[in-house]
Order: structure tokens, then sequence, then C-alpha cells
């Protein structure tokens, strides 16, 4: 790919979360001319919501959680995002996520906004009982703001098929039987085939077009990933199957690595029966600041935020980067990439795959209609190719790198449709 041009912006140095993505929104600004009024009601929150959760321990004693619910832009259809339980989540980053939100959808161009919610909790803690209580408890709190045409949640870092299940159930008690208020739930209660590979088969779709453009054959490619969680997993899977070797997979007790490849099956299999990942002896353990810098073609952050600072993109060897996780790099890191002439497909494109199959999952919900597999995944090749190509399009057209060319058609999506509606 040719190199991008340079926007320039100032590059925070040590941005927080909401900082890091109005980084990126203030470059597509440039580019298009936002006046400086639009930035603003672009950059805000329609509505922000903060919540006590009570939850009764199985001890006896109450403990009090905070929940959040930011929704960003609904502008082109209902809020859409995941709900978090994390001992670390913060309203700063719910504010961040449920931003990265709107721009994603609109980037793929379905017709939803950006949502977010979180409870800062630690949800391997409690017990399922608390867990459930919890869950409950949120929903009951934030039941006001949801519905299938005004907020969908579904399911995000430490919350699964089970906490949406409860999710539809709590709703349904006030507003009866209403499957599409959550995506992500059990096939058995109107979830969606294919929802829960779904990112990782959008990465490894983004990563087998990215590879194409930067003139790396796919069959003799070599890939790292940072993460083994539901989306590293699938997306190692699904790599594998394209012939690419997978070197290294990681946690958060760090990684394997062996520059024949992993035995992903097996891989797969210990993540099944929840053993260790150091339980794997056929590769040497590497740490996951070493793993972001062995010598691979791919590298694919697909765990936590801001792994890719300045220091670790100095050492990237990688040729093209594929964020799979939510602002894995920061500016300043993707500024270094850039000027490294590596390659980015950002996490707005590249982990797409999820909202577009809870999309999905929404549209048959609201037919009492299921898909079958097979046009599951045709329709999920379909519109995230059409998004990889307008952005690749946009950034040769404007050379710019991938990031701002994503944004920057995101940007003119949603400002159209305020515009449209008369705001």
């Amino acid at each position: 790919m040719e190199k991008p041009r340079s926007v320039g912006t100032k590059v925070p140095k040590h941005p927080n979360p909401l900082q890091a993505v109005n980084f990126y929104l203030d470059q597509a600004f440039a580019r298009l001319g936002i006046d400086p009024q639009r930035q603003e009601l672009l950059k805000n929150p329609h509505r922000e919501l903060r919540v006590s959760i009570p939850v009764r321990k199985d001890n006896g004693k109450l403990e009090v959680f905070e929940g959040y619910r930011v929704q960003h832009n609904g502008s082109r259809g209902p809020y859409k995002g995941g709900i978090r339980y994390h001992p670390h989540t913060t309203y700063n980053e719910v504010k961040a996520l449920a931003s990265l939100m709107t721009w994603k959808t609109a980037l793929v161009n379905i017709p939803f906004g950006g949502a977010k919610g979180g409870v800062s909790c630690n949800p391997r803690a409690l017990s399922s009982r608390e867990l459930e209580g919890l869950t409950r408890a949120y929903i009951s709190n934030i039941d006001l703001v949801l519905g299938p045409y005004r907020d969908i949640p579904a399911p995000d870092i430490g919350t699964d098929a089970q906490v949406m299940a409860w999710i539809f159930d709590e709703y349904g008690k006030r507003h009866g039987y209403t499957p599409a208020i959550v995506t992500g739930k059990p096939i058995e209660l109107g979830g969606s085939r294919e929802r829960e590979e779904a990112t990782g088969r959008g990465v490894a779709l983004a990563a087998e077009w990215g590879a194409e453009d930067c003139k790396i054959k796919l069959s003799q490619a070599s890939c790292a990933i940072q993460g083994f969680g539901k989306v590293a997993a699938s997306c190692a899977r699904f790599l594998m199957e394209k012939g690419v070797r997978v070197v290294a997979v990681s946690n958060s007790e760090g990684g394997i690595y062996n520059p024949k490849g992993l035995d992903i099956p097996e891989l797969l299999r210990l993540r099944v029966e929840k053993k260790r990942l150091h339980d794997y002896h056929e590769g040497e353990q590497v740490s996951n600041e070493e793993l972001l810098a062995l010598p691979v073609d791919l590298l694919i952050p697909a765990a936590v935020e801001d792994v890719i600072d300045e220091e670790a993109a100095e050492k990237i060897k990688a040729k093209l980067v594929l964020e799979g996780a939510n602002s894995p790099t920061t500016p300043a890191g993707a500024e270094i990439l850039e000027k490294r002439g590596i390659t980015a497909i950002p996490d707005i494109l590249a982990n797409a795959g999820g909202v577009i199959v809870s999309y999905f999952e929404w549209v048959q919900n609201l037919q009492q209609f299921s898909w079958e597999k097979h046009h599951i995944n045709q329709e999920l090749e379909k519109i995230l190719r059409t998004a990889y190509e307008a952005v690749r399009e946009r950034a040769r057209k404007e050379k710019v790198s991938l990031r701002t060319s994503a944004f920057m058609i995101a940007v003119e999506r949603v400002d159209l449709a305020e515009r449209l509606r008369g705001v």
C-alpha cells in the first residue's frame, strides 16, 4: 500500500480512552472540514446514565456496584453496543467505547447507532447467583432507555450468552416477549448462528484482503495473536484454515511461541477444558510485550486496549496489523506505524464482524425467522468486503491512513443523518 500522508493534528502522548478516540475524530474532521459546532455535536453522547446496583452476596452482605449506559449517537438507528463486566471498567472508558460503536456501525453501513454499557465488577469473583442478581438489577435500573427500536445491548468482556439470556428475561418481565431487545443470546432463545465466531471471522477476512493488498501470500504467512479469548481463538482457527502459520497466542498470564507453528486444535481443546495456556508444551513462553515484537507477517492485537504504544510500535516487525481488540493502538503508536510503513487495519473495520451478525440476529428476531449458517456468513462477508474496499479506495484517493479513511467515511454518514433529521 502507498504510504499515507499525515493530516497534521497534534498527537497526544498519554491520552485516556476518550481522548484517543477524539484524536482520530479530529483527524477526520480536519480532512472533511467539519465546523467546530458540528464537531461538538458528533463527539458528545446523546444520553449518559449512571446507576447504583445493589447485590445481596451469598454471605448475606450487601454490596453496591456502579454501572453505566452511554448512548452516544442514534441518528442512524437504535443505539447498539455491548455490556462489559470488568473491575477496571470506568465511566470514561464506556464513553469512549460508545463513541467507537457509532463510527463502527456507520462504517459498515448497518442501521444502528452507538452505545456501550459497563459495570465495575470482577465477574470471576461472583457466584452464578450473584452474577444473575447483578445483571437483573442493572437492567432494571437502565430499563427506561432500552428497547428493540431504542437501544439493544450485546456481550462484551466479562459477559456471555447466559448474561444476555438474563437480560432478555428481565426486560421481558415488564414488556413481554421481546427477543430483539438483546443480541448474543443462546440460539435456543432466539440467538443467531455464527454470532460467537463472527468477530474472529471478520478479522480473518480482513487479514485475507489486507494481505493481498500488502503483497503477502497468506498460505505462506506467519501470524502472532495477542489474546486467546473468544475473538482471538476463533480468528486463529479461521486463519489456520486459510493456511496461515499461527506461531504465537497469549492471555493475561503470557504467551506461547513456536516459529514452526502452533497446534491450534490442541490449544482450542485446552481452552474448552479451561486449562492454562502454559499447559501446552510445544513452544516457548513469551510475554505479551515480546509477542508484539515477534518476526511475523501478521500481528493481531485481540486482547485489551493501548498495547501498541510508542515503544511497542517501534519494535513491531509485522507488515500488517489487524486490530481485533477495541483501541489496541494509541495515537502515538499509530503515528509510528504509519511512519514505518506498517499497514494497520483499524478496529472499527477489522473487528466489525460481531456487530454485523448482531444486526442479523436483531433482524431475525424482528421477523421471527431464522437464517441458515451459509446465508449469515455470506452476508457478513459481503458487508465487510464492501466496507473494506470503501476504506481502501478512500485512503488511496485522499493519501491518508486506513484509520483516517475509516473515520472519514463514518463521520460523513453520521453527519449526513444528523443534517437530514434537522439537527
